[in-house]
C-alpha cells in the first residue's frame, strides 16, 4: 500500500500550525483546481491536496496519523507493523472517495460532515480473525481514541470495549455499539460507535468477498493416479478431499458452501497444483532417472515446436 505524506503533499513541517495547513492547502487548491489549472495531472493532485488537507486539519485524525505513520517512520522509510491500520476511533462520518492508505487509517466512513450535532457517532476499525467469521465470537478490542488533556492537548488514549461477532459477517459489514459514541450535551443521547470489520491475514486462506481459498499442493504421483487427501477448513475442520486422476497441471475444485456463511454462503476453492521431489540424493537421482526412462517419447514442449 503506498503512503502518503500529508505533509509533504502540502508543502509543510509536521510542527506546522492549523493557520500554516490552512493557508498551504489554499495556495496549492488555487494553483490546481481542475476548474482553473493547465496542469496535466490537476484533477488526481487536487484529490490528493483535499485528502491532505482533511486529515491535517482535523486535530482527531491529525493526531492520530502523527500517533502511527509519522512513529514508524522515524529511521527512515514507511514500514506498517502488524495491524497498524485499525483500532483508531474518530467521531463525524461522511462519504468516502479516499486513497486507500485514507481508507485503511481511517476506515471507509471517515470524510467529515459539515453537520455537527451533540452525540456524534464514532467510527473505527478493526482486524478479526477469519475463523470468528465463520464461527461467531466474543472478542476484546483495544482503540486508540484522541481525547483532550488536562492541559487542553489532545492525547491518544486506549479504551477496551466488548464485542460479539457475529457468525457470517463479511469485510466492510459494520458493527454498531449503542450508546459508545461521543457523549450527548445537556442529557441528551450519546452518539454510536460503528466499527468497520476487516480480515487479518491469514497463512492458509485467501478471501474473496464470502469465497475462499487454499492453495493445495500435491505430488506427482497423485496427480497421475488420483488420491484422496485431506485439507482444513477455515472453520477449524479437516475435510476428505479427491485428487482426480490425470491430472497435469494446476487445477481450482470447488467445495460449494464452505466459504464464508450466510444466505448464499461463499464457497472453498482448492487450488492443487504439483510439487515435485527433490533430487538431492543418489537414490532420488535414480527414481527421477528410472521415471524417464518409463516415458521416453513424452515431449512436455510439444506444443511449442513448429507446425
Amino acid at each position: 500500500m503506498e503512503f502518503k505524506d500529508y505533509y509533504a503533499t502540502l508543502g509543510v513541517e509536521s510542527a506546522a500550525t492549523a493557520e500554516a495547513v490552512k493557508r498551504a492547502y489554499r495556495k496549492l487548491a488555487r494553483k490546481y483546481h481542475p476548474d482553473v489549472s493547465r496542469e496535466p495531472d490537476a484533477e488526481a493532485k487536487f484529490k490528493e491536496l483535499v485528502e491532505a488537507y482533511e486529515v491535517l486539519k482535523n486535530p482527531e485524525k491529525r493526531a492520530a496519523y502523527d500517533d502511527v505513520v509519522l512513529q514508524q517512520r522515524q529511521g527512515g522509510g514507511f514500514k506498517a507493523a502488524p495491524g497498524w491500520d485499525s483500532g483508531f476511533e474518530f467521531s463525524g462520518r461522511g462519504e468516502s472517495g479516499h486513497s486507500d492508505f485514507f481508507e485503511s487509517l481511517f476506515g471507509r466512513h471517515a470524510a467529515e460532515s459539515a453537520r455537527t450535532r451533540p452525540g456524534d457517532d464514532h467510527h473505527a476499525k478493526i482486524m478479526i480473525a477469519l475463523q470468528d467469521a465463520f464461527l461467531g465470537a466474543h472478542r476484546t478490542v483495544s482503540l486508540r481514541v484522541p481525547r483532550l488533556d488536562a492541559q487542553g492537548q489532545l492525547r491518544m488514549q486506549d479504551r477496551q470495549l466488548e464485542v460479539n461477532i457475529p457468525k457470517g459477517i463479511r469485510a466492510g459489514q459494520h458493527l454498531r455499539l449503542s450508546g459508545q459514541g461521543s457523549p450527548g450535551v445537556n442529557g441528551s443521547p450519546a452518539g454510536d460507535l460503528y466499527l468497520e470489520i476487516g480480515f487479518a491475514p491469514h497463512p492458509r486462506f485467501r478471501l474473496e468477498e464470502a469465497d475462499v481459498y487454499l492453495d493445495v499442493p500435491v505430488a506427482p504421483w497423485e496427480a497421475a493416479l488420483g488420491a484422496g487427501i485431506t485439507i482444513p477448513t477455515p472453520a477449524g475442520r479437516v475435510i476428505r478431499l479427491t485428487v482426480p486422476s490425470g491430472m497435469s497441471a494446476t487445477r481450482k475444485l470447488r467445495l460449494k458452501g464452505l466459504g464464508l456463511p450466510g444466505v448464499p454462503a461463499g464457497d472453498l476453492y482448492a487450488v492443487l497444483s504439483i510439487v515435485l521431489p527433490s533430487a538431492d540424493s543418489e537414490p532420488a537421482r535414480e527414481a527421477w532417472r528410472l521415471l524417464a526412462a518409463a516415458f521416453p517419447d513424452f515431449n512436455p514442449r510439444l506444443a511449442l515446436e513448429p507446425s
